[in-house]
């Protein structure tokens, strides 16, 4: 199957259901799926620094630049790729742009969206360890990710679509049409 797309990133805020989604569009579509957190995570353990993303996440800020850059090489190199991650993290210091658009430029990008409620009670079900985030945070960081997306958009000139994930099923179909045949309809 011919897919219109070579290079998907498709980013989305904690919690959003934005992995879900990726796992099942690229099993049904053939895309080869990369979670970047877990790239990151290997590279760290293959080279004894870390075991875990909080060990990942306390090295010194050049070790995880480092590490941060060697899971862009390697995702450089793909083709046909779904790249998962969240393209704007939230730290201590503030937001740090996660998309490396200096080595990744992909086809399009896609921004998941969803209700602060929906995100809010997806979270308190997972077991990761996040920055607790209130109504206000939580829309200070969507903001912020769809501002950045747009940016990176308009840097690399490739295309934007931000889908919303209230409802999985439908979101899935949208999704699987966009990156199946280059649109939402």
């Amino acid at each position: 199957m011919e897919l219109p797309w070579n290079v998907v990133v498709v980013t989305g805020v904690p919690g959003v259901g934005k992995t879900t989604l990726c796992r099942r569009v690229s099993e049904d579509l053939g895309y080869n799926y990369v979670n970047y957190g877990d790239l990151m995570l290997n590279i760290a353990k293959s080279e004894d620094l870390a075991s875990t993303d909080s060990e990942m996440f306390s090295l010194d800020i050049d070790t995880q630049q480092k590490i941060w850059k060697g899971a862009a090489l390697k995702v450089k190199d793909m083709d046909r790729v779904l790249v998962d991650l969240h393209g704007v993290d939230q730290s201590s210091i503030g937001y740090i742009l996660s998309l490396p658009i200096e080595i990744i430029s992909p086809d399009i990008i896609v921004v998941i969206e969803s209700s602060k409620d929906n995100i809010l009670q997806r979270r308190h079900k997972d077991t990761k360890e996040r920055i607790i985030d209130t109504i206000n945070s939580l829309n200070e960081h969507m903001d912020m990710l769809r501002t950045s997306m747009a940016v990176c958009s308009a840097i690399l000139g490739c295309n934007l679509l931000v889908l919303e994930n209230d409802d999985l099923e439908d979101c899935f179909l949208k999704l699987k049409n966009l990156l199946g045949t280059g649109s939402v309809l």
